[in-house]
C-alpha cells in the first residue's frame, strides 16, 4: 500500500481530535467522564510538582471542563474505574486495563531494579502481612522504622518506605488513596474485591494493547510514538504493524516535509474528521500527552516544547514550568505560571509567544482562559 501524504495541519487535526483536545466536554462531567477520560487516553501521568495543581487533575481539566479533584479520587477509590501503575512514569490507568499491568508486574518481580536491592524479603512478608490484618496503610501510619540516612533525594528515612515500592512494583499491593502525594496501599485482592485475580497479558497482546491505544489516543502512530520509551518492544509492534497494513487495517503515511518519518492511521481516519473551532482554548500541562513526545509535538506542531525546571535559571528561555497554550489547531505561547495560593492569585511569571502570525489576535481568548484557568487552580 502507497504511503499517503498529509499536511502538517491535517497531521495536527488528527492528533488534537484523537487527544480530544477539539471539543469543548467531550467526555461530559463526574467520576464517569474522568473514567472516560483514563480510557480513552490510555493512561494521564502523575506528578508531585505543584507550582500550580498537579499534572494528572490538570490533564483531566484540559478535557472536562467541570473536572473536580475529587471526581478522580471517587474514580480511584470509590468506583475503582482506574488505578495506579507504571507506564512511561507513573500514571493512572483504566481498571480494564489491568491484564498489561499484571504482565508488567510479572516481568519486575522476574528482574527487579537493583534499587530495590536493600529491601530484607523478611520485612517484606511482615509489611503485608500487617496490611492483611489491619487494612490499608501510608508510610505516615508507619512509626516503627528504625530511621537510616537517605541514599538519594528520592529516598526515605524510613526502610519501609522502599519496602512499600517493591510491593506496588511486583504487584503484592496496589494504591488504593492518594491524598495529595501521600499514598495508601491495599491488597490488590481486596480493593479491586477479586473473587480470582486476572490473568497477566501475553506479549502479543501487550503488542496490540500498545498499537490500539496509540491509535486511539494519538490519530496517526509511528513506532517512536508507540514505544515511548519502551525500545525493546519496537520490533513486536512492528510486525504486528506490517500485518495490519497487509490486511489493509491500517495505511502508511507520512507528514509532508518529513518523508523519512513512517507513520500509519486507520484507512478512514481523517474522513469524518470534525473542524476545529478556532477560539477554542486550552492551557496544557509540560506533561499533557499531547506535547510529551517532544519530537512529534516538534514535528507536528513547529514547536519545541523544554521543561525548564532543571534548568538553570539564567539559560532558561520560557520559565521554570512554561504551559504551552493550544488555540484552535495551533500552539501560540508557552506561559510560566505559579499559583500563590496564600493570595489567590495566578500570577504569571512570563509570557512567550511562539506561534504564527499576529499574536495579538489570540490575547483575549488566552486571558479569558487564564481567567477559568485560576478558578480551577484555587478552588477547593
Amino acid at each position: 500500500m502507497t504511503s499517503l501524504a498529509l499536511s502538517p495541519r491535517t497531521a495536527r487535526r488528527l492528533w488534537l481530535h484523537a487527544q480530544k483536545l477539539d471539543t469543548a466536554a467531550p467526555f461530559g462531567a463526574g467520576p464517569e467522564a474522568t473514567r472516560a477520560a483514563v480510557e480513552h487516553l490510555g493512561y494521564v501521568q502523575i506528578d508531585t510538582i505543584n507550582v500550580i495543581e498537579r499534572c494528572h487533575h490538570h490533564i483531566l481539566y484540559s478535557r472536562i471542563p467541570d473536572y473536580h479533584r475529587n471526581d478522580l479520587r471517587h474514580a480511584q477509590s470509590v468506583d475503582k474505574s482506574v488505578f495506579e501503575y507504571w507506564t512511561h512514569a507513573l500514571a493512572y490507568m483504566p481498571t480494564r486495563d489491568l491484564p498489561i499491568a499484571l504482565a508488567e508486574m510479572r516481568a519486575y518481580e522476574q528482574k527487579p531494579s537493583g534499587w530495590f536491592d536493600g529491601v530484607d524479603p523478611k520485612d517484606l512478608k511482615r509489611l503485608l502481612k500487617r496490611i492483611r490484618d489491619e487494612g490499608a496503610l501510608s508510610i505516615r501510619d508507619i512509626t516503627d522504622d528504625e530511621p537510616v540516612e537517605k541514599d538519594h533525594p528520592w529516598g526515605s528515612r524510613k526502610p519501609s518506605k522502599r519496602a512499600l515500592e517493591l510491593a506496588f512494583f511486583i504487584g503484592a499491593l496496589t494504591i488504593s488513596e492518594r491524598q495529595g502525594i501521600v499514598k495508601s496501599y491495599e491488597l490488590p485482592d481486596r480493593h479491586f474485591a477479586w473473587d480470582k485475580r486476572p490473568r497477566p497479558a501475553s506479549e502479543k497482546q501487550v503488542y496490540a494493547y500498545m498499537l490500539d491505544r496509540a491509535l486511539r489516543a494519538q490519530g496517526l502512530v509511528s513506532l517512536d510514538s508507540i514505544c515511548h520509551l519502551d525500545a525493546p518492544r519496537k520490533a513486536g509492534v512492528r510486525e504486528l504493524i506490517e500485518a495490519r497494513v497487509k490486511r489493509r487495517q491500517l495505511r502508511p503515511v507520512h507528514i509532508e516535509g518529513f518523508d523519512k518519518a513512517q507513520h500509519w492511521m486507520v484507512p478512514d481516519a481523517i474522513d469524518a474528521l470534525p473542524a476545529t473551532d478556532p477560539a477554542l482554548t486550552h492551557i496544557l500541562s509540560p506533561f499533557d500527552p499531547l506535547v510529551i513526545l517532544r519530537k512529534r509535538t516538534g514535528m507536528i506542531f513547529g514547536y519545541d516544547h523544554v521543561f525548564e525546571a532543571y534548568i538553570p535559571k539564567d539559560k532558561r528561555r520560557f520559565g521554570y514550568f512554561a504551559l504551552p497554550v493550544l488555540v484552535g489547531d495551533e500552539i501560540v505561547a508557552a506561559i510560566d505560571l505559579k499559583t500563590d495560593r496564600q493570595a489567590k492569585k495566578l500570577l504569571v511569571q512570563n509570557w512567550t509567544w511562539v506561534g504564527h502570525g499576529n499574536p495579538a489576535a489570540h490575547q483575549a481568548a488566552i486571558e479569558a482562559e487564564l481567567g477559568r484557568f485560576e478558578r480551577f487552580q484555587l478552588a477547593p
